[in-house]
């Protein structure tokens, strides 16, 4: 006769496995909407998006008068199911890659009239991936 606590114990062993299994090869994705640093991942819809660097932040900076409000261009890596693409997202400019659309609704921090914000500071929110 086997004892009841060995069913147990081998039924926990056998089930182990499977449970760390289940675990491996799962990677976070923050929500959608949330700010995203430069190499962070994002899901976007049904996308995922990764900013790698940003091309261009010649936005106005704060309390200065500007002839012409620049732009925010970020490199970054779009994904949907068994594809990926580096593409230049512009700020609050509607972008279609492999039939989907995306924008990079904004980027923070706002631009400084003394320096450029170091790199590890920017933070960016996309919306669409439909």
């Amino acid at each position: 006769m086997i004892h009841e606590g060995f069913c147990m114990k081998r039924a926990v062993v056998l089930a182990l496995p499977a449970l760390l299994a289940a675990c491996t090869g799962t990677t976070f994705a923050p929500l959608e909407g949330m700010p995203a640093a430069l190499g962070e991942t994002v899901r976007v819809g049904s996308l995922q998006a990764t900013p790698r660097v940003v091309i261009e932040d010649s936005r106005c900076p704060a309390g200065v008068r500007c002839v012409h409000t620049g732009q925010l261009v970020v490199s970054t890596q779009v994904a949907g199911e068994g594809w990926s693409e580096t593409v230049p997202l512009t700020e609050g400019q509607p972008f279609t890659v492999q039939g989907r659309t995306i924008t990079l609704v904004s980027g923070r921090p706002a631009a400084f009239p003394e320096r450029r914000p170091p790199r590890n500071e920017y933070r960016f929110v996309f919306a669409g991936g439909a």
